[in-house]
């Protein structure tokens, strides 16, 4: 930025999606595809758990607020996307810009804390079974959330605030296809040492130590099943944990292979791929994940569809 606050950069071109002009149209299919998708199935989970009282535990509250997480988390980049590919214009404005990378840090830091906290839930579930309801109260899960949505606000307005102080002066070319803090870190002509310093420390808060709950969460609960030396007991921990576990493989897998990826000639390429995952896919298959392998999400789908045709028919 210039001496009165405004940036000699009005606007980035987006160019993370190396599409050649005559797939052009399939691949604008296939994403769109993938986002009504992923707010269909997310919507559906969130309405559901909404609306059947038997879904109204810890598990499935922590599963809503999953479910409404990667619905916005896949709206903050994919209708942009889908804009820039069907105008075939890449351009996203300065403003536009900040505001994706603040919501895209903001639903991508209540996707790391609430794998932890639904962690801890299986955890309790498993090893405290007959203390689960009064471990998991209505007031706890209320702790938990409340200081997750105020953490993951902070450190996205932190970030925001901070890249906002910077200067952009000539280059605007983002290899991407959405604005991240990392992507315009490099292309500002000003000093970063602070944003720099801060996306390390928050990116260890919010990052690493979030995963490394996950991990001894279940190194706990394995040595809790290990314990009663039984095959039922290894039933009951697929049964609760595979469909978390699963998420947690999938979401986190590809955030560290991303940080992982050598920088070679055709990082660019890899890096776009795997931020396709985590921004497209990852949101698109949770649904799926839950609702399939979960006997009460889709009780709960035959409970609404009966009680809807009985007052239809009515």
């Amino acid at each position: 930025m210039t001496g009165n606050n405004q940036s000699i950069i009005t606007q980035f071109l987006l160019m993370g999606l190396p599409i050649s002009p005559e797939h052009q149209h399939l691949f604008y299919a296939l994403f769109l595809a993938m986002y009504l998708t992923t707010v269909l199935g997310n919507l559906l989970i969130f309405i559901l758990i909404l609306l059947d009282s038997h879904l109204h535990t810890p598990m499935y509250l922590f599963l809503g607020n999953l479910s409404f997480s990667d619905l916005c988390f896949s709206s903050v980049t994919m209708p942009k996307l889908l804009q820039n590919m069907q105008n075939h214009d890449p351009t996203i404005t300065y403003a536009e810009c900040l505001t994706q990378m603040y919501f895209l840090m903001f639903f991508g830091d209540m996707e790391s804390f609430l794998l932890v906290v639904m962690a801890y839930d299986r955890y309790v579930a498993i090893c405290f079974p007959l203390h689960y309801t009064s471990i998991m109260s209505p007031k706890l899960c209320a702790c938990l959330l409340l200081p997750m949505w105020m953490l993951a606000t902070f450190n996205a307005m932190m970030h925001t605030v901070l890249m906002a102080r910077l200067s952009f002066c000539e280059k605007n070319l983002i290899l991407n296809f959405f604005c991240d803090v990392l992507a315009l870190l490099k292309l500002a002509c000003s000093d970063t040492y602070i944003n720099e310093l801060m996306l390390l420390i928050m990116s260890s808060l919010i990052g690493i130590i979030p995963f490394a709950l996950i991990v001894v969460s279940y190194v706990r609960i394995v040595f809790s099943i290990l314990k009663i030396h039984s095959t039922q007991g290894l039933r009951k921990l697929f049964s609760t944990c595979g469909s978390h576990l699963s998420v947690v493989f999938l979401f986190y897998g590809t955030i560290i292979g991303l940080f992982l990826c050598p920088s070679t000639n055709n990082s660019a390429v890899k890096e776009t791929a795997m931020a396709v995952m985590y921004t497209v896919v990852t949101p698109m298959m949770n649904p799926f994940i839950y609702s399939l392998r979960n006997r009460d999400i889709k009780g709960a789908l035959r409970r609404v569809i009966f009680s809807n045709k009985i007052s239809l028919s009515w």
